[in-house]
């Protein structure tokens, strides 16, 4: 017996989140591990009179390419990807859910050229998305991988899962919605202001965000969901951050980074552990080294770090920087074929000024 609470994530990625109407072309990815909550979003996109499109990848698959490509390969954009990116109206896509160690060993250079590749895969997406004519949403399901990533049991893993979603209340759609409005007054407030000051340990960072939006992230692009996000202006990030957990990247971690700003540019990277790779990164286009968003995490039943973004991210009393692609919607104009987040605790010592003013101390809004 299926549990209900995939019932329950399907009707609000299908209702809430994405929004799908009669008519409609579906886009919907997963693997073989996600294939309970496929086919509860298969049956409810077609209960809604819209077409469902299956996009099923292989497990481990990215991993597969790396391990035979060729150059020629590795450089290969799909044109078939990029058709029918112009042929749907919603994505609704569960992230990759297998092993997340198995392009650990891969060569940095390598991701590099097929992010480079895949960049107007990204760019198409992103256009289309900015401006309304695609809706998406990503979210997760729980596997064995998964859960033995987070350091927990499938079944503990689950409830983490569903838990931070609300799918154990009798309406999520409910949560969420008192959910968008508590955000939306944060957003209001926030974009009443221009000057931004976090400070914290090893962090000291200033940035503007004078002509662009904090965003706020209420389940309609990941679910769960739980964060207000900005794009700042470009050269106008300067200071230090140091991330209290590992940046991760396609399963490698990169442990203890340490950046430096300089008129929105980074001047210096640093880390413990992975330092190539960062530097790999931020050499991937001119934009993967400056700044595309800044977000503040906002969901209270996300309390423990999993290593997994999607979630962590989220971790109520925590701030993440992402260095490359910026937002749409946000004002960005960072362009990338990166977007990497990196994510601080602000719970112990933790502050955010703006305009002078302080609105945000140890994990909370003043």
């Amino acid at each position: 017996m299926i549990d209900p609470r995939i019932n329950k994530l399907a009707r609000v990625l299908v209702h809430y989140s994405s929004g799908v109407k009669a008519g409609e072309r579906v886009q919907l990815m997963g693997t073989p591990a996600s294939e309970p909550l496929l086919r509860e979003l298969y049956r409810e996109v077609l209960r809604v009179g819209a077409h469902p499109i299956v996009r099923m990848r292989l497990s481990d698959q990215d991993a597969l390419l790396f391990a035979e490509a060729t150059e020629q390969e590795l450089d290969y954009t799909d044109p078939m990807v990029l058709s029918e990116l112009d042929g749907i109206d919603v994505s609704i896509r569960i992230f990759p859910d297998e092993n997340p160690h198995s392009l650990s060993s891969v060569d940095p250079g390598k991701k590099q050229r097929r992010l480079r590749a895949n960049k107007p895969i990204t760019e198409k997406f992103v256009q289309r998305w900015s401006k309304g004519s695609l809706r998406w949403v990503g979210t997760a399901y729980p596997t064995p991988a998964l859960a033995q990533e987070a350091r927990m049991s499938l079944e503990e893993y689950a409830e983490f899962v569903f838990g931070a979603g609300r799918l154990n209340d009798d309406n999520p759609e409910e949560y969420w919605r008192s959910a968008s409005s508590r955000q939306q007054r944060i957003c209001d407030r926030l974009n009443k202001c221009s000057t931004f000051r976090y400070r914290g340990l090893d962090t000291d960072l200033t940035f503007s965000c004078e002509g662009r939006t904090w965003m706020n992230c209420d389940g309609k692009l990941n679910f769960p969901d739980g964060e207000v996000y900005t794009g700042p202006v470009e050269d106008s990030v300067n200071g230090t951050i140091r991330f209290t957990y590992p940046g991760i990247f396609q399963g490698q971690e990169i442990e203890d980074i340490f950046l430096r700003f300089e008129n929105g540019k980074i001047q210096e990277a640093r880390a413990a552990k992975g330092e190539a790779l960062l530097h790999e990164l931020l050499r991937t286009d001119e934009g993967a080294s400056r700044v595309g968003e800044i977000a503040i995490g906002t969901n209270e039943q996300i309390q423990r770090f999993t290593k997994n973004m999607l979630f962590d991210e989220k971790m109520s009393g925590t701030i993440h920087l992402a260095v490359g692609m910026g937002i749409p919607g946000s004002g960005s104009k960072n362009v990338s074929a990166l977007h990497w987040d990196m994510l601080k605790d602000m719970r112990q010592g933790g502050e955010i000024f703006a305009d002078g003013a302080l609105i945000y101390q140890n994990g909370r809004f003043a």
